[in-house]
């Protein structure tokens, strides 16, 4: 299973196919896998990568490095630019974006309950998923998102008859924006409220274009204004947060952490398939769900470690990679001179912070 890695990395508050967790133990190696979801349903051809990676963080998140490389310094990840390696599973607990929006912000201390808006069969769609896992707490923003989300699983009706549900859901999310928009804009981050508006108003048209879509009977044309107006929610959702949410335990604060969201590109070059011969995977780091996870992952990649490195299992079920050549399992952490671990780190879906350290047998 050759693939060999090299990354570049993006705080960004993009959406991304990975969404993956840790749960092995209450002190986890550096050497990690996650899932990693893909365009192509052939696992063999992940199996023939050779892999590059790039990362970007978000220009308003923050990466705070670990402290015996620079002590206390917290510095925007917009500053850097960095060329890395494949990316490791970060936990996103609860049910938590187009590549296309650029910034990850963070609301209200208090997470959502939104156990009556998302109740019903599992999300599987990670845009939705990282949506949903942002620490914001306005019920307005989202009844405007849960029926423009459900308009995926409308679509999945055969012919023109899906359009009679869709037509369903634009009305009752242009109704929620109209009833509910005083109160989504007094949730906006005041230093983002003129571009939490400026979305909000090409939200307002945009379902009016979307409803005469469903008018014209063009079932073609709405799964892609579905995901523009669902980006511009998104984007919404976002301006929202203003600030990291709650205080990351005093025994991880001299770990690596990131405090918002970074997208990592990975490269991959695929060796041996003569009908591909690279790819690019996109993937999101949740700081806001997994601040440790992810400030690892960003961490190791700024170190280059997983550059070259091959993807060691690929088997439909998760892309693993992290363990180098030689005797060495994991990253040799060259302040102690011994492999580094982390905690486990998981937001339970209504908590406020991570629960570390632990978990059921």
């Amino acid at each position: 299973m050759a693939a060999i890695i090299s990354c570049q990395y993006y705080h960004s508050c993009c959406c991304s196919s990975l969404i993956a967790s840790k749960r092995v133990g209450a002190k986890i190696p550096t050497n990690c896998f996650g899932h990693l979801s893909t365009q192509s349903n052939n696992a063999a051809s992940v199996r023939q990568f050779v892999t590059r990676c790039s990362s970007s963080p978000s220009d308003r998140g923050q990466w705070q490095p670990h402290q015996n490389r620079e002590k206390g310094r917290s510095f925007s990840l917009g500053e850097c630019a960095i060329s890395i390696a494949l990316a490791v599973g970060l936990v996103t607990g609860v049910p938590s974006l187009d590549m296309s929006t650029g910034n990850a912000y963070a609301a209200s201390p208090a997470l959502p309950d939104l156990s009556v808006l998302i109740s019903g069969p599992p999300i599987k769609d990670p845009e939705a998923l990282l949506r949903y896992a942002l620490p914001i707490n306005n019920k307005a923003i989202r009844e405007v998102q849960k029926p423009l989300e459900d308009i995926t699983d409308s679509l999945k009706v055969a012919g023109l008859k899906a359009l009679d549900s869709v037509e369903r859901n634009v009305r009752q999310a242009s109704r929620a924006l109209k009833q509910g928009k005083n109160l989504i804009v007094s949730g906006l981050a005041e230093s983002k409220k003129d571009h939490g508006v400026e979305l909000l108003d090409k939200l307002e048209a945009g379902m009016d274009e979307l409803q005469q879509i469903v008018e014209d009977r063009n079932r073609d044309a709405v799964a892609g204004k579905q995901r523009e107006l669902l980006n511009y929610v998104g984007g919404v959702e976002e301006d929202m947060v203003d600030g990291f949410p709650y205080e990351v335990p005093e025994e991880y604060k001299n770990m690596p952490l990131l405090k918002g969201r970074a997208a990592v590109d990975m490269k991959v070059k695929v060796k041996d398939n003569p009908n591909l011969e690279e790819c690019v995977f996109r993937i999101v780091l949740d700081g806001y769900n997994a601040p440790v996870t992810a400030g690892n992952f960003v961490d190791l990649v700024e170190r280059h470690f997983y550059d070259g490195m091959e993807i060691q299992r690929a088997d439909g079920f998760v892309v693993q990679t992290g363990d180098p050549e030689g005797p060495a399992e994991g990253f040799i952490d060259p302040s102690t001179e011994k492999p580094r671990t982390i905690p486990l780190e998981i937001m339970v879906d209504g908590e406020k912070v991570p629960v570390y350290g632990w978990s059921n047998s």
